[in-house]
């Protein structure tokens, strides 16, 4: 029997629209924050929020208490709604029948739940970082996803941030860049040959 090859996708800007910039805009018009101190905020808990070094609610709290024109739950409600599937999340069902399909991103698994959940069928493995305890480009977060690798057979990582390709690349994944149009989905199609 042939073995599958391994299949490797980011879930914002691949498989789920990605919340950012768009989330921080609408929150610097919504409520009249200063955008460089919400940029500045955003840069500061990055590692803490995507690592799970904080809890989603603590976040909630860091972001309210910085900013207190922020109406919480109405902010929380904005993020979600720009947290949706991508058409690419479709094609998942037919890609894992010629692929192990890895799910890898930098997020807040309770932001992406109502996109994976019905994915998970099909997904030989999730690594989504608030859970990991790490995140890309750092190395330990590949090496959790590579846990869940067959053997040697190759593997294509889609991303759509260059940035996170150096540390595949030196374990001799090929990688793949998503672009906005969607023209890297015929890229995984001919890489899978279907």
């Amino acid at each position: 029997m042939k073995t599958k090859p391994e299949l490797v996708l980011d879930a914002a800007g691949v498989i789920a629209s990605n919340f950012s910039p768009r989330f921080w805009q609408e929150l610097v018009w919504r409520y009249g924050l200063p955008y460089d101190k919400l940029a500045q905020f955003k840069q500061e808990i990055r590692v803490s929020l995507w690592t799970g070094v904080i809890s989603e609610d603590e976040f909630w709290d860091e972001i309210c208490s910085g900013f207190p024109a922020i109406d919480r739950d109405e902010a929380r409600i904005q993020l979600l709604s720009q947290i949706t599937p991508l058409p690419a999340a479709d094609q998942i069902p037919r890609w894992s029948e010629h692929a192990n399909i890895h799910l890898l991103s930098n997020h807040r698994l309770e932001w992406l739940e109502l996109i994976v959940d019905p994915l998970r069928p099909y997904l030989r493995s999730v690594t989504i970082s608030s859970t990991a305890g790490c995140c890309k480009p750092d190395a330990p977060i590949y090496e959790r996803v590579e846990q869940h690798f067959e053997s040697k057979a190759p593997i294509l990582f889609v991303d759509d941030q260059a940035k996170n390709f150096k540390e595949p690349e030196l374990r001799g994944w090929t990688t793949l860049l998503a672009d906005e149009q969607g023209g890297w989905v015929n890229r995984v199609n001919r890489f899978l040959a279907i």
